[in-house]
């Protein structure tokens, strides 16, 4: 059995492998996911400049919210965030999904996200 320091371990080596090949730009900045096993996070972040352009997650208060570590929740954040990047003036991103597995709570922050107007 793993236990999650390792689980953990491994998932930030992933995460690093693919930072490598994939950055933020001003004109297609980076949507990133954290999760925790009570709150997710999502930061749309131009690397170049090194700025957090928008962000949101289940511990904001406009959101109200029953549980916050299930898919209901991951749901809102990704509205959240997107509504927050295209009143910035951002429509395209690069995703990042920060070496989870694209399934459950980062799939349905990704799918909300589109569905409020972002492209990736």
């Amino acid at each position: 059995m793993i236990n999650k320091a390792d689980k953990n371990a491994v998932r930030k080596k992933r995460h690093a492998r693919v930072r490598t090949k994939l950055s933020g730009t001003a004109q297609r900045p980076r949507l990133n996911v954290f999760r925790s096993n009570q709150h997710i996070y999502a930061q749309v972040i131009d690397d170049a400049n090194g700025v957090t352009l928008a962000s949101a997650s289940t511990l904001d208060k406009e959101l109200s919210l029953d549980g916050a570590g299930n898919v209901a929740a991951a749901q809102k954040v990704g509205e959240l965030v997107a509504k927050r990047a295209v009143e910035k003036g951002v429509s395209e991103v690069v995703f990042d999904r920060g070496g989870y597995l694209y399934h459950g709570r980062v799939k349905a922050l990704a799918e909300a996200a589109r569905e409020a107007g972002l492209q990736f």
